[in-house]
């Protein structure tokens, strides 16, 4: 017996044939396999049947009274409803010019009567199948038309974008850095004409002296992921150094994966910035300092002997005095990392002299609070500088122990990363094959403290953002430190982030590109 149809178990058939004989065998030969049938003496009806509900397949007998089949089917091919559907021909005469007419008027076979019903299954379901791929095939091209339309309507839409928009924005390779496409904003805040930076690299076009540090982040891209809103200070033609906010992400240009630049002109935000650094530096540090030498003063006995109760009120003064001070001066540090009135002094240092030291200046914070300080160093050299890691790595072990609880445990360690601080290769300290070295450094802080709210991890890093607004009291922080070590990690191209499960503790992390030497 003949296999059922390829995915058409349920294929309705027309037959059209006025030998009441032939319909009947027709019909009960393929009912049985499985086919839905509908069967029709006259062409004229089998018209009006397949143009109301179209069938998959039509068996068509050529000698009919009134309208012969060969006038059947090109009926049903100039009709936009029944053209595509596929035709046999079913009929006595034998000769090839029958053959031939029929084929000419549409038909896909010609089977001579009288027929074998292996021979006339086969070709049905050959022909089923032939339609159903075609019919995949027509669908596919036009979801591939339409993908063509969508994506021409993008990149119409892109380029609009890119050329009106008012702010700079390049295309660039990720291999080389190498320009592309650049915006007419981007050429007038440059000073450049296009045919000066198009073919040129970033460090080529002479953009002043952090244009490495953005053809690294833009070689980088793929293993550190998206930047966004990052302070750079970019030369323009004529020698003017503007500051701006720089967005660097991959995009698909066409199949290649390439580095989407945009820019943020902040030259004259930053002026202001600056202006109100002066003023805080100048207005509320100095009186402040004089407060402070005063309280001391005070507290010295130089100004007589204080009761009891004014050594209380003189405590609390001189706490919030420090506070203040404190606050002031974060305030100014992270200013000035932003402003990049504060430079990175980057030397060559090794991550295992700045983690121990990091642990021995804490570690007396650390047994005041009965808290155990574990540090597992990875000597390896880094390109940074060392005494803004240092700055960054206490602040993160110092919030550590502090929001530990006696007897809990705090960890320091390094390990190399291969990207993103997400595959990691497990340190061995007794290897020396420093020619199997990734790309990153990855430093982990972790304590047992009670963690941070999944509402927190986004925005900790922030300024003035804190777990509890309690902690400013509690704790004496300023609500600034992560802020800055965010602002140092990324002078060094590197990122900060945290994992943290309420009740279980919280794990900082940071990863830095290592230099090569």
């Amino acid at each position: 017996m003949p296999k059922e149809p390829f995915n058409f178990p349920k294929a309705d058939i027309l037959v059209i044939d006025d030998t009441p004989e032939n319909l009947n065998l027709l019909s009960a030969m393929l009912t049985e396999q499985g086919y839905k049938v509908r069967s029709v003496t006259k062409g004229s009806t089998g018209l009006r049947g397949a143009n109301a509900v179209p069938p998959d397949l039509i068996l068509l007998d050529v000698n009919m009274p009134e309208m012969n089949g060969y006038e059947v089917c090109q009926h049903l091919k100039a009709s936009d409803r029944t053209r595509e559907i596929p035709v046999i021909f079913i009929s006595a005469l034998g000769d090839v010019l029958d053959k031939v007419k029929a084929f000419a008027v549409g038909g896909v076979d010609y089977i001579t009567k009288p027929f074998q019903l292996e021979e006339v299954l086969a070709r049905i379901e050959n022909h089923l199948t032939i339609w159903k791929l075609q019919q995949q095939l027509q669908a596919q091209n036009e979801r591939l038309q339409q993908e063509i339309r969508d994506r021409a309507k993008a990149e119409e839409k892109f380029t609009k974008v890119f050329r009106s928009s008012p702010n700079p924005i390049a295309i660039a390779t990720i291999s080389e850095a190498r320009f592309i496409d650049v915006n007419p904003s981007f050429l007038k805040m440059s000073g450049y004409c296009l045919e000066e930076v198009i073919g040129n690299t970033v460090a080529e076009l002479n953009l002043g002296k952090e244009a490495v540090a953005i053809a690294q982040t833009i070689q980088l891209l793929s293993d550190t992921g998206p930047l966004y809103n990052q302070e750079f200070e970019l030369s323009t033609k004529s020698g003017e150094v503007k500051t701006i906010l720089l967005s660097i992400e991959l995009i698909d240009l066409s199949g290649v994966q390439c580095a989407l630049l945009i820019a943020n002109d902040i030259t004259e935000r930053k002026r202001l910035e600056n202006e109100f650094i002066s003023l805080v530096s100048h207005e509320l540090r100095t009186p402040l300092t004089s407060t402070m030498g005063a309280l001391d003063l005070l507290g010295a006995g130089q100004l007589g002997t204080l009761t009891e109760q004014g050594q209380k009120v003189l405590s609390i003064a001189t706490t919030n005095t420090e506070r203040l001070i404190r606050l002031i001066n974060d305030i100014l540090d992270l200013e000035r990392m932003k402003s990049v009135k504060i430079f990175m002094q980057k030397v060559k240092c090794n991550a295992a002299d700045l983690l121990i030291m990091a642990t021995e200046t804490m570690q007396a914070m650390a047994d005041k609070l009965q808290v155990k300080l574990i540090v597992h160093p990875l000597a390896i050299e880094l390109w940074a500088d060392p005494d803004r890691l240092l700055q960054t790595l206490t602040n993160l072990i110092s919030n550590a122990i502090k929001f530990s609880e006696p007897g809990d445990t705090v960890w320091v360690s390094a390990t190399l990363a291969e990207h993103k601080g997400v595959e990691l290769r497990e340190n061995d300290r007794s290897s020396t094959q420093s020619t199997l070295l990734p790309g990153f450094l990855l430093i982990t802080i972790r304590d047992e403290g009670r963690g941070i709210p999944k509402d927190k991890l986004q925005i900790i890093f922030e300024r003035f953002q804190q777990v509890d607004a309690s902690d400013s009291r509690n704790k004496g922080g300023t609500g600034l430190g992560l802020a800055i070590c965010r602002n140092i990690v990324q002078q060094h191209n590197g990122k900060i982030w945290v994992e943290s499960i309420l009740g279980e503790g919280s794990t900082f992390y940071v990863l830095l590109p290592l230099a090569a030497f």
